[in-house]
């Protein structure tokens, strides 16, 4: 899979090679982290997210797949993602918001959903695609929009932790300062 530096401020976005997804890693080693989302107009929202795994120091790489408009990509990309080294996969998506759910079906690492407003729903419509996956095919959802997208993060970063204990002491230390009314 074709990527920019580590650390590249590029936007990301769908490329040639590999999976088809082209995208910034985190600064700190090869990614862990996949955070996918359906358009550039959804990187508001999803940068919320970066900034919580760069604040862990998580590797990650970010991608504009869609499930709809690029199916094969992000079809190659959830077959690919575990053989590349990832551990867990986040994916924004408003309206229908298939993403997560497919790319769910497609690999048996972790899918965490961000529900984005993308409808005059205001994202409960991503929201309920999200929460009803039939069993086998689960999306870990978190709230809809930005408070979703750095829980997001925080999530993946506790499931990371699991297996990383220097990880999980930053976890940790986020929740004291969080307890002591610090803002995230």
């Amino acid at each position: 899979m074709a990527k920019p530096a580590s650390g590249s401020r590029e936007t990301p976005r769908a490329g040639a090679g590999g999976a088809g997804a082209r995208g910034q890693a985190g600064k700190r080693g090869k990614p862990v982290v996949g955070v996918l989302y359906g358009s550039t107009s959804d990187e508001p929202v999803i940068k919320e997210c970066l900034q919580v795994l760069e604040r862990f120091g998580v590797p990650y790489e970010a991608a504009v797949l869609s499930a709809h408009r690029m199916p094969e990509k992000t079809a190659a990309y959830a077959r690919g993602a575990r053989k590349r080294g990832l551990r867990v996969i986040v994916c924004g998506a408003g309206m229908a918001a298939h993403l997560p759910g497919v790319v769910a079906s497609l690999t048996t690492l972790p899918v965490i959903g961000i529900p984005l407003c993308g409808s005059a729903l205001e994202g409960v419509d991503a929201l309920f695609s999200m929460v009803q996956m039939p069993a086998g095919v689960p999306v870990a959802t978190v709230a809809v929009g930005k408070a979703g997208a750095k829980n997001a993060g925080v999530l993946a970063a506790q499931i990371l932790a699991l297996s990383d204990p220097a990880l999980a002491r930053r976890v940790e230390e986020l929740k004291s300062r969080l307890e002591g009314g610090e803002k995230l």
